[in-house]
């Protein structure tokens, strides 16, 4: 009985994550990104899409930037323009290169913790990996 509860528990899906996939899968394709690390990170920065900045702004990233006189943040038009700015701002990193077209969602992890998008990487990354695992990233 316990073990049908535990396999049913890491089957879960959630909301946001469902309404964002045809997205992040879209720009995968495009930008050689895995969808789990593009749903993962918009996860984990909105609040599964609940922050101020992902309801107010559409900022799903915590993307900074000075369009927006209210706030720090930048604003955008769409999730899905937010996600893209996203996936721009990846391709300008010194580590995309190498992982440009890799599934290995550890590895992109890593690299994108260790190029300072986090003030608190470790926290973030166990955060990023926890939802991957939660919900079965990985195999998207």
């Amino acid at each position: 009985m316990f073990s049908l509860i535990s396999i049913v528990g890491n089957a879960q899906t959630h909301t946001y994550l469902e309404r964002n996939k045809a997205i992040a899968s879209e720009l995968s394709l495009k930008y050689g990104i895995p969808v789990s690390i593009i749903l993962s990170i918009a996860f984990v920065e909105s609040g599964g899409g609940t922050s101020k900045n992902s309801v107010t702004y559409n900022n799903h990233f915590g993307i900074v930037g000075k369009n927006n006189p209210q706030s720090r943040y930048r604003s955008f038009s769409s999730v899905r323009e937010c996600y893209e700015a996203f996936c721009k701002l990846v391709v300008k990193k010194d580590y995309y290169s190498a992982l440009k077209g890799s599934g290995d969602f550890s590895r992109w992890v890593k690299a994108i913790a260790s190029a300072g998008y986090s003030t608190r990487p470790k926290e973030w990354m166990r955060r990023i990996n926890l939802i991957i695992t939660k919900y079965s990233l990985s195999s998207l």
